[in-house]
């Protein structure tokens, strides 16, 4: 197998020829078809995130067809097509995993992060933490197109739900998980403002073209309060002009793993029963339910293929917000 290794912080990704992998039991064997690059990406490679282990392959929107089993495994087949998303593995025991919250387990593995990813030609995942994508059913959807469903689609689905059922939603950042959301949130029969760096008539003109109500620049006020805002983008400043754009009574959530610190603001602007939540990581039943709904709001994913080799190329695309929708490497 090949893949791009992180073998330090910081440092760009290698392509680097690894011994074949064997699933271990519980496990299977992916041939990766597509992933999905994910500012999450960026954030392991500049060391954003505690306790990096390198080496590290990263990646974690990963779609592909099982090409080997490991004993103990049920339910899936050698050659079915399946999702390997952000949340690896949870321990079971920890008193969140009790509660049926797993996305807050104490003893968690993230793919691309703690335990191996998607930027290969083959990966081994859980077998319990994988999504079956439906293609012996028909689905004629490409693995490039799947893949930002994997995360951006994901996190974006648990935020809406978190965000509550208001129906004028802000999105800051319009990216990967803001341009799928912005279709499931048309599809509820919400209305979508969508907020982008000041200036960028390209991307707000993306985004209108997704059915946005009004898009503008961050340093704007919408027209109307909103019900509730989500934050995709990671600056920390962000979050006191959501709080100003929302109603009494609304919700603005964070909705990254990572963000700059958010600077101090008038109590006025959380007062009156506002609310500031944040968004950590999914659930599988996250991934079940959003994945089942999303062949029927027919959402079309905007991607910019790269070959695996090239993915340096894509994370420095992303990072400087080069193309629309999302980046996705193909082997």
């Amino acid at each position: 197998m090949h893949a791009m290794v992180l073998n330090k912080v910081g440092e760009t990704l290698r392509w680097t020829e690894l011994p074949d992998r064997q699933p271990g039991p519980g496990e299977i064997r992916l041939a990766i078809g597509a992933c999905g690059v994910c500012r999450t990406d960026l954030h392991v490679v500049d060391g954003e995130l505690p306790h990096p282990q390198v080496p590290i392959i990263p990646g974690h929107e990963i779609v592909g067809r099982i090409d080997a089993i490991g004993t103990g495994v049920t339910g899936l087949q050698l050659g079915e097509r399946v999702g390997i998303p952000w949340l690896g593995h949870t321990c079971g025991v920890c008193p969140y995993c009790a509660m049926q919250r797993e996305n807050l387990c104490d003893r968690p593995l993230f793919t691309g992060y703690t335990r191996d990813g998607g930027f290969a030609t083959a990966t081994i995942a859980d077998a319990r933490f994988t999504f079956p994508l439906g293609e012996a059913a028909g689905r004629s959807d490409s693995d490039e197109s799947l893949a930002p469903l994997l995360c951006a689609g994901l996190i974006g689905w648990r935020a809406l739900t978190i965000a509550g059922d208001g129906k004028r939603l802000g999105l800051y950042g319009f990216g990967a998980a803001a341009h799928i959301l912005a279709q499931v949130a048309r599809w509820q029969g919400r209305s979508v403002f969508a907020f982008t760096r000041p200036g960028d008539r390209a991307t707000q003109d993306f985004a209108r073209s997704l059915g946005a109500v009004w898009a503008g620049g961050s340093d704007e006020t919408p027209p109307e309060p909103l019900d509730a805002a989500i934050i995709f983008a990671t600056l920390g400043d962000l979050v006191p002009l959501a709080l100003k754009a929302v109603r009494k009574g609304g919700r603005v959530v964070c909705a990254g793993i990572h963000m700059s610190d958010i600077p101090s603001f008038p109590y006025r602007l959380l007062w009156e029963e506002r609310q500031l939540l944040s968004v950590a990581n999914l659930t599988r039943q996250d991934g079940l339910d959003f994945l089942a709904l999303a062949p029927q709001i027919g959402i079309v994913t905007k991607t910019t293929r790269y070959p695996l080799q090239r993915a340096n190329e894509a994370l420095a695309d992303l990072r400087a917000g080069r193309f629309e929708g999302a980046a996705v490497l193909v082997p």
